[in-house]
Formats: structure tokens, C-alpha cells, sequence
């Protein structure tokens, strides 16, 4: 099977990078997925489900999810794409906002932050976000065709930014995540 043996290997390799003389030379811990573990578009992909398959791996048994591997191991942001928009999480873990605090959420946050930056182009156009209520660990959500930048700026500040081509370059979301220390959340 290999699903287990992916697993292990991201597994070891995360360890391995979560090493303090590690985390020491390269501090910023940084995933790239295509299906994302949260989103709140309005196409029942897995990502709107409560217990998706990336984020807790196989129902019911929750063998082979990401989301607790990622957090153990102090991810510090999670790149995803699929779907067809843009999407800016809160610090999150479990489906809970996980800020560093109120005023300065991104500043020491308490769980990865998380990008869906899939809206560079798709002749279908985008999918769509839900109506009802925004959960509580979006931040920010745009339909417009763009594409992300992300700047280390050093070992403790991380900038991004959403560029939107439908505004003529115009950057219509940044975060800078400051992180003073690297490691295993909390």
C-alpha cells in the first residue's frame, strides 16, 4: 500500500526537519498540497466536510491525516490549491481559531496558517463560496482570478499577499506571520 509508506516517509522527513539544529538553519516549515484540508466554497468537495479525508485521514478510523502530523511537528504555513478561488485562514487546528492573540492574530499563532490560492485561471471560471454564515477560520475570500506571493523576509517574519488580476495587479489581501520561536504547538 502506498499510503502508509507516503505517510511514513513525510513523517520522518517532517521529524527530521523539526529538529531544533535544523529549525536553527531553516526555521520556516512550509507545506504545498493540491486539495486543501479547509475551505468554504459551495462545491461539497472535501474540504467543506467536517471530518475531511486530508485533514483526519480515514473515516471513521482517522488513520493517515495531516492535520495533527503537521501540527505536532510545527508547521508553520500550508499552501493548498484546488479550488478555484482564494482563501486566507486563521491560525486553525481541529476547526478551531487558534490566534496568537486578538489584536495580532498572526503574530506567535498557535496552530499553521493555511492559504487556498487555486484562482489563477480555470475557463470554467470559479467555485463558488457559500452564503450561509463564514466559518469561523476564514479570514478572507476572494473570486478573483489572481495569484499569491509569499516573501520570507527573514527568520521570524513571513509576508503574503493575493494579487488580483481582475483589479489590474492590484494586491487585494496581506498577512505578514511573525513567529519568534519555531516548533511543536502547544
Amino acid at each position: 500500500m502506498q499510503v502508509p509508506k507516503q505517510y511514513e516517509w513525510l513523517e520522518n522527513d517532517l521529524k527530521e526537519a523539526a529538529k531544533p539544529e535544523n529549525r536553527a538553519k531553516r526555521p520556516w516549515i512550509i507545506t504545498m498540497g493540491h486539495r486543501p484540508m479547509y475551505c468554504s466554497n459551495n462545491d461539497n468537495d472535501d474540504c467543506t466536510h467536517h471530518e475531511s479525508l486530508i485533514r483526519v485521514g480515514v473515516p471513521y478510523l482517522h488513520f493517515f491525516g495531516l492535520e495533527k502530523l503537521f501540527h505536532q511537528y510545527g508547521v508553520d504555513v500550508m499552501v493548498w490549491a484546488h479550488e478555484h478561488s482564494y482563501e486566507r485562514l486563521w491560525p486553525v487546528y481541529d476547526r478551531k481559531v487558534m490566534n496568537g492573540s486578538r489584536d495580532e492574530p498572526y503574530t506567535n499563532p498557535k496552530a499553521p496558517v493555511h492559504f487556498v490560492t487555486g484562482s489563477a485561471g480555470c475557463q470554467e471560471r470559479h467555485d463558488p463560496f457559500k452564503n450561509q454564515t463564514i466559518p469561523e477560520w476564514s479570514a478572507v475570500r476572494s473570486l478573483d482570478y489572481g495569484y499569491s506571493r509569499m516573501q520570507i523576509m527573514n527568520s521570524s517574519h513571513l509576508y503574503w499577499e493575493q494579487v488580483s488580476d481582475d483589479k489590474d495587479g492590484a494586491v487585494i489581501d496581506k498577512v505578514m506571520i511573525i513567529k519568534d520561536k519555531h516548533g511543536p504547538y502547544q
